[in-house]
């Protein structure tokens, strides 16, 4: 659920042309999405508030909408917003671990991020869909989080730690804590919503789905996830050789590499042509991303050690 209108304090679900509330994320290096993007600064997290009517105009010049207020996340701030320079918005979309930086938020950082929703009277909408990827002691949820009950949604899915992208299983966490201002519940909100608009998970993705989470399912994903792992480090090694600063690929299946005064769609175009990878360029994940591109660890072993002997032969 989204609300960002102006004020928290009304169960009344308020008419689109009528929303005048902001949203943050974060840009790739952060972009609306919250946290860091510099990280996909989903663009799904800006798209729904665009569908919706939310976003505000585009502005070209600067390659943001409006009403979105965009959190810049990147190496020299630790892939964490500076919280008590943003301005209040009513909805902050966080996703950690972070697509597209491989970022997880510790959690003294996860501790500032509730507490400035808090003090802001603001709704974290928090994306945990990379958790199960997380092998140091970052948080896996926001829950880990004393007050997160109170100011937050955390959504997750079965499509990255099980590979149910095209199947789209995942749930929603709204706790019973958290309120509007007038002390209506949310969860009130957003199950009417659900209600209205969604008939539910097909019987054949939720059989699917307990199936993941039985012994064997779960012995199945684990070790997945541990061969994608691998995959993440054969790529840093590989950066790393060639001089190139990579970040993630520890807690999450993506690389972020900097190439420092280089255009990110220009990089992407030389490695596409010269050696037959696609990459994804920074900037589609918001201004922040300028100069990056993002690797996926996702693939088979065999293609991954081809495309490090490419990418080795392309910067010599």
């Amino acid at each position: 659920m989204m609300n960002t209108s102006k004020t928290r304090g009304s169960r009344t679900l308020p008419s689109l042309k009528k929303f005048e509330g902001r949203s943050s994320g974060t840009d790739v290096g952060g972009e609306v999405f919250s946290r860091e993007t510099s990280g996909e600064a989903k663009m799904a997290y800006i798209d729904s508030s665009v569908i919706i009517g939310q976003a505000g105009d585009f502005e070209y010049d600067s390659s943001k909408y409006r009403r979105i207020e965009y959190m810049k996340c990147g190496p020299e701030n630790d892939f964490f917003p500076d919280l008590w320079n943003t301005s209040r918005t009513d909805i902050i979309f966080f996703c950690s671990p972070n697509n597209p930086t491989g970022h997880a938020a510790s959690r003294e950082q996860l501790e500032q991020l509730v507490e400035f929703a808090r003090k802001n009277g603001s709704i974290i909408v928090y994306d945990s869909v990379y958790a199960a990827y997380i092998t140091d002691n970052s948080p896996r949820s926001i829950y880990e989080i004393p007050g997160a009950k109170q100011v937050a949604i955390e959504v997750s899915s079965f499509s990255k730690s099980v590979g149910f992208t095209g199947v789209r299983l995942g749930w929603t966490v709204v706790p019973e804590e958290l309120l509007y201002s007038n002390g209506f519940p949310v969860v009130k909100d957003f199950n009417r919503i659900v209600c209205t608009c969604f008939n539910g998970a097909s019987n054949i993705a939720q059989a699917g789905g307990l199936e993941c989470l039985s012994p064997e399912g779960l012995k199945a994903m684990f070790s997945t996830i541990d061969h994608y792992k691998e995959n993440a480090q054969i790529l840093l090694n590989t950066f790393a050789s060639l001089g190139l600063k990579a970040y993630g690929g520890v807690n999450a299946p993506y690389i972020w590499v900097h190439f420092p005064g280089s255009r990110s769609w220009d990089v992407f175009t030389e490695i596409l042509e010269k050696t037959h990878i696609i990459t994804v360029p920074g900037s589609g994940f918001g201004p922040g991303g300028e100069e990056f591109i993002r690797l996926t660890a996702f693939g088979l072993r065999e293609t991954i050690l081809k495309a490090s002997t490419r990418l080795k032969s392309l910067f010599p």
